[in-house]
């Protein structure tokens, strides 16, 4: 089994709703007509079979991402003995409303408060079937009142004591001052933190570090930034800068060869991927070639918010 298989985490954003803003989802799931909530379903539980078996033993899941909990609760449920043998990471503070239709004029909510969290964890515990391993505030941004919000702070400290390792995952062209910022919490609960980190969007490098040295988890996602980087265009930086290696084992690569990166998500929705993440490896990469590969933080954002529902 391979090594990189254990850094490895199977997030099932992309196939627990469907709709989502990633590439080349008509080419990877057929027709949207076709998307109903049975086929996606089998097909979240072939793709949990085939990360059980290529040895994949995170699971990254949210409230918002449609049936997601429900589809890994009802996998689990069907193998009552691997529940122990993975860590599953779920999230709260947004709420799936596009209702299962491809065409909805909005797909998530976004509810920092306390009133939120009282509603989404009975939830999550009842699609799951047990209690995740890591709950995480769904998307902290300068903006959100989450981190200076006594009341859900308090409620994250019970979780925290009853078990749970508390966190948050971060989003938004200013992750880095949102983990900072966590990390100076009076009795900060969080220790956990699931970051965007890939060769477009690397700014928040240095406080992943500083969060990883403390003792936390980081998690990093969109390591191929939403499909973007799963190919090149011949002869431009990417291809140039992969010399030789396929794209997507490039970004994958780099990811994994990041010194804070406890675990890099696999965002499949096809065997084939799976199975393609698995074959990553570690690759250092130099500064350079990474400042010159990175994009303006706040143009990468403003992309990724101008991407449609596919």
């Amino acid at each position: 089994m391979p090594a990189s298989s254990a850094r490895l985490g199977f997030g099932l954003a992309a196939v627990g709703r469907p709709a989502y803003i990633t590439t080349d989802r008509d080419a990877d799931l057929g027709d949207p007509v076709d998307r109903s909530i049975p086929a996606l379903r089998g097909r979240a539980h072939l793709l949990l079979d085939e990360a059980w078996g290529l040895g994949i033993r995170y699971i990254d899941v949210a409230r918002s991402y449609g049936l997601a909990e429900e589809f890994l609760g009802g996998w689990l449920a069907a193998h009552p003995g691997r529940r122990s043998g993975i860590v599953i990471g779920s999230k709260w503070g947004y709420a799936y409303v596009g209702g299962w239709k491809m065409d909805a004029a909005v797909h998530e909510r976004k509810e920092h408060s306390a009133a939120m969290f009282d509603r989404q964890w009975p939830e999550t515990l009842a699609a799951l079937g047990s209690a995740p391993d890591f709950f995480l505030i769904h998307s902290v941004t300068p903006d959100s009142p989450a981190l200076a919000d006594i009341e859900v702070l308090q409620r994250v400290r019970r979780l925290r004591a009853e078990g749970v390792r508390v966190g948050l995952s971060t989003s938004g062209p200013h992750q880095a001052d949102v983990i900072r910022a966590a990390m100076r919490l009076d009795d900060s609960p969080f220790t956990v933190v699931q970051s965007t980190w890939n060769l477009r969007e690397s700014s928040a490098g240095a406080a992943l570090v500083e969060a990883h040295d403390a003792g936390w988890t980081v998690v990093v996602k969109e390591a191929l930034a939403n499909g973007e980087l799963a190919s090149a265009v011949p002869g431009g930086a990417l291809a140039s800068a992969a010399s030789g290696v396929a794209p997507d084992l490039f970004a994958l690569g780099a990811a994994l060869s990041q010194p804070f990166a406890d675990i890099v998500l696999s965002g499949a929705t096809t065997l084939a991927h799976l199975r393609r993440g698995v074959e990553a490896r570690a690759l250092e990469v130099d500064r350079s070639v990474l400042a010159e590969l990175a994009t303006d933080p706040s143009d990468y954002w403003r992309r990724r918010s101008e991407r449609p529902w596919r």
